[in-house]
């Protein structure tokens, strides 16, 4: 595949990580950089949180139950809904999700795990 199919490839992947998070979660973030290495798809996600988040944030007390919220239920959410959109794409079954988010600085790392390469 060259840089063309393959950076289109990554933007349409964006865009579908963006609609699941907003379908799902009511706010899709900012601005996501998708990035494929062998059966992963590992992306970069910035502008995740909502106002009420960010406001939930202002209270440390909080910090636990949206790290909980943004890490671990995301890892449910993708293991519950269809991905058929997302697996038709990169022509591979997805495994599992590994993610995590930074609450200060509004930033998620997550790396899509694939049953076969999709580069």
């Amino acid at each position: 595949m060259n840089n063309i199919d393959t950076n289109k490839k990554e933007q349409q992947f964006s865009n579908l990580i963006r609609s699941y998070r907003k379908q799902h979660v009511g706010k899709g973030p900012e601005r996501i950089q998708v990035t494929f290495r062998g059966n992963w798809a590992i992306a970069y996600m910035t502008g995740a949180l909502s106002k009420v988040e960010m406001f939930y944030l202002n209270d440390k007390r909080n910090e636990a139950m949206l790290h909980y919220n943004r890490t671990e239920k995301i890892k449910q959410l993708y293991s519950d809904i269809k991905l058929d959109e997302m697996e038709t794409l990169v022509e591979a079954k997805f495994i599992k999700l590994f993610t995590d988010i930074d609450l200060t600085d509004d930033e998620v790392v997550s790396i899509f795990v694939f049953d076969k390469s999709i580069e």
